[in-house]
């Protein structure tokens, strides 16, 4: 199994609900893809106008393919997140998210084709970063972090990323079974990914 076939039937899951741009470049580097999703939720009383609360959710996803993961990875990822995620996707360049911000999910998906040493599960399961905005009033964001290695079909998270897995364990069995990707789709409707 290749990292790239792993990565195609990944994004046809996402693509159902998140915004898939390929490729995707940051400082100069070419990443394989960036998912992006939101998602808008309001209450009113009888008519719009008379709105109690609203919130808006994001996550941003973006993947990586890498023939093994060390700490140099790691950091990568670590600093993708606090240096250009952010201050960049969440809070587009301002002090603060805008208004209505509820959460950002900030999602480094890596997909390895070797396993992971011992050390390198370990960092991965630490791996944290999260940021409160106005003691939480505008919302918060917080890092989660996917590692799927194809050599053992095995797949390693933080605690708050555990409840994605199951889609990527399950990834496995789909493109074992051959199923069409997401570029197989995309030929099929005759349109392309979103640009950058």
């Amino acid at each position: 199994m290749k990292t790239a076939d792993y990565l195609d039937q990944l994004l046809r899951k996402y693509s159902g609900t998140f915004d898939i741009y390929q490729p995707y470049i940051i400082h100069g580097k070419e990443y394989p893809a960036y998912g992006y999703f939101f998602s808008h939720v309001e209450k009113y009383i009888l008519v719009r106008e008379a709105n109690m609360w609203s919130s808006d959710s994001y996550e941003h996803i973006l993947f990586i393919e890498a023939e093994e993961v060390d700490q140099s990875l790691i950091d990568e990822a670590y600093g993708l997140v606090r240096d250009y995620m952010e201050p960049v996707l969440v809070r587009k360049g301002e002090e603060f998210p805008a208004p209505g911000h509820m959460y950002s999910y900030l999602t480094i998906s890596i997909i390895a084709q070797k396993s992971l040493s011992k050390e390198m599960k370990k960092a991965v399961k630490h791996f944290k970063y999260e940021k409160g905005y106005r003691f939480n009033m505008r919302g918060f964001s917080q890092a989660h972090i996917v590692c799927a290695t194809l050599e053992d079909e095995k797949v390693y998270t933080n605690y708050v990323g555990r409840k994605s897995a199951k889609l990527y364990i399950n990834n496995y069995t789909d493109v074992k079974e051959g199923k069409p990707g997401f570029r197989q789709i995309l030929e099929e409707q005759k349109i392309e990914a979103f640009r950058q």
